[in-house]
């Protein structure tokens, strides 16, 4: 049992345990608040959050995210430019409390899915800790539709997926 405990995982490598199948969460960035005021379209400052995610810097409105954490509602991700002065650009994303109320998950438009643990971002926040670590989440398994299933009597196969 402490061999097994001791054991040293290689992240993002797949794993099951029994007949069920699941994968690492791999580290793919980090959360921080530096400071740093950005400024937006219409010429307004505001405090973000920066995020880091595969070498592609976004920001968070840190006023916003205060409110989506207290109120489990959505914030955008926004780029974050640097031209002497920071500058937020178009929406990547969304970002929200997971349903659980333990991980802060990331969704960008372009097809990934992130998240951290909402501990950590609230450290972070509240300038407790520096940094906290931003995950992939895994996409699940792709299920075929015609393979596995059980039609009953009552229902028609379509010839397409014959």
């Amino acid at each position: 049992m402490a061999f097994e405990m001791a054991e040293r995982i290689v992240p993002g490598s797949a794993h099951s345990r029994g007949s069920v199948k699941f994968s690492r969460l791999q580290k793919v960035g980090y959360a921080q608040r530096a400071g740093r005021r950005a400024v937006d379209r219409s010429g307004f400052e505001y405090e973000v959050l920066d995020l880091y995610i595969l070498g592609t810097r976004y920001a968070v409105r840190l006023e916003d995210l205060v409110r989506a954490v207290a109120e489990h509602g959505a914030v955008r991700v926004e780029g974050l430019a640097r031209d002497w002065k920071y500058y937020l650009g178009a929406t990547h994303g969304l970002a929200q409390v997971s349903v659980s109320g333990k991980g802060f998950n990331i969704e960008l438009f372009d097809g990934g899915m992130y998240t951290t643990p909402l501990a950590a971002l609230c450290r972070v926040i509240e300038h407790r800790e520096r940094y906290a670590p931003v995950v992939k989440i895994p996409e699940p398994p792709v299920l075929s539709a015609g393979k596995d299933r059980r039609i009953s009597p009552e229902q028609q196969q379509l010839a397409a997926f014959a």
